[in-house]
């Protein structure tokens, strides 16, 4: 064990003794996996260290070098778990005898030769020969088993073996789409066997008039899928708009589409339609009227009869109908439209009315002279 010194019990303390009460619990071999990540990116980061200040050629010489030892360990191995991460600062306080065994054979070197390390790969010393919470790739389960298809090619590379390279699992297949089986050699429904042998299967997609096939086209079909009918040995799509009872609302149309349909909402100009455009409509809509096969619309603003009656007031067509408004300069008050004035200003007033009223006035004044 680390000298007392070195010991990593006060720095674990916290995390050991408050796991997170909501946090799932890790795999120990995904744990496992990410303290020797941690643990060689430790290295990377410690290479061209050393001790430190004072006399570094006597600590090399009367310590040993500082690549090979137990201070760079520890450096390395308390940046190895976060503080929260509960179930690797456990895996390393309970196997902290095991890292320092594999640090020392592996740095214990003799310096006359050239050294080649007794474990170099720290995951399989460790996380599967050692601790044992790992499997090589390809197994599964305590003993760790070939998983189905065999640990080559699990699943023959079309699929995912539950538990591959963990000590649980099943070691069972979970295909991907295209495939099917117990080691995912079939094909699904929907895709064919381009390419298939005793070890390998690629399962292409069907045409999209097949529900299943044996081929690339729609005439290689077994059964046709849904929107699409058999006809002269081929799958063709089913024109629902052709349909004696349309599939659509009332305002819609309806657009024909591989294997489907959409309703469309008609022009803005009919009422009713069975196409797109003002030239496919039933019959025209409020405001507007068939001009040249087409429902166009009526300019109310140009009747005969003026729409827009009030005084200092325009008309403005919009597309199926019109709306008044007071002319520039005026806005609409208490149902008319008035003089918009600005702060100060007099509405204008008839000059004649004002100079009979001046008038009325005079002749109002010479009276009480009388």
């Amino acid at each position: 064990m680390l000298s007392p010194s070195w010991s990593l019990a006060a720095c674990l303390l916290l995390a050991l003794c408050s796991p997170p009460a909501a946090a799932a619990k890790k795999e120990p071999c995904d744990t496992c996996r990410k303290l020797v990540e941690r643990f060689h990116k430790g290295l990377g980061d410690t290479t061209k260290k050393n001790f430190g200040g004072g006399n570094t050629a006597w600590e090399e010489k009367t310590l040993a070098r500082y690549e090979s030892s137990e201070i760079r360990l520890v450096e390395i191995i308390e940046d190895l778990c976060d503080a929260s991460d509960f179930e690797c600062n456990l895996m390393v306080e309970e196997h902290e005898e095991h890292l320092e065994k594999w640090w020392f054979k592996m740095n214990k070197r003799p310096h006359f030769r050239k050294w080649k390390p007794k474990h170099p790969d720290l995951l399989k010393w460790f996380c599967i020969d050692t601790i044992k919470v790992c499997c090589p790739s390809g197994t599964y389960g305590a003993d760790c088993l070939a998983c189905m298809g065999g640990s080559e090619r699990p699943c023959n590379g079309n699929g995912f073996c539950i538990g591959d390279g963990t000590r649980g699992g099943e070691g069972t297949c979970v295909c991907k789409t295209a495939y099917k089986g117990p080691v995912c050699l079939e094909c699904s429904d929907g895709f064919y066997s381009s390419e298939r042998n005793d070890t390998h299967a690629v399962c292409s997609v069907c045409h999209e008039a097949c529900k299943t096939c044996h081929g690339p086209t729609n005439g290689d079909c077994k059964d046709c899928s849904d929107g699409w009918s058999k006809a002269a040995d081929s799958c063709v799509d089913v024109d629902e708009c052709a349909a004696e009872e349309a599939p659509c609302k009332e305002e819609q149309h309806c657009l024909n589409t591989d294997g489907s349909f959409t309703c469309e909402a008609c022009d803005g100009s009919c009422s009713g339609c069975t196409g797109e455009g003002p030239e496919k409509c039933k019959n025209c809509a409020s405001g507007y009227a068939l001009q040249e096969d087409k429902c166009t619309d009526i300019n109310e603003c140009d009747a005969q009869e003026k729409v827009c009656v009030r005084d200092n007031e325009d008309c403005i067509n919009t597309p199926g109908g019109y709306r008044c408004s007071c002319t520039n300069g005026f806005e609409d008050k208490d149902g008319e439209c008035v003089e918009i004035l600005k702060p100060g200003e007099a509405p204008q007033t008839d000059s004649v009315t004002m100079t009979s009223s001046s008038d009325d006035d005079i002749t109002a004044r010479e009276h009480e002279d009388l």
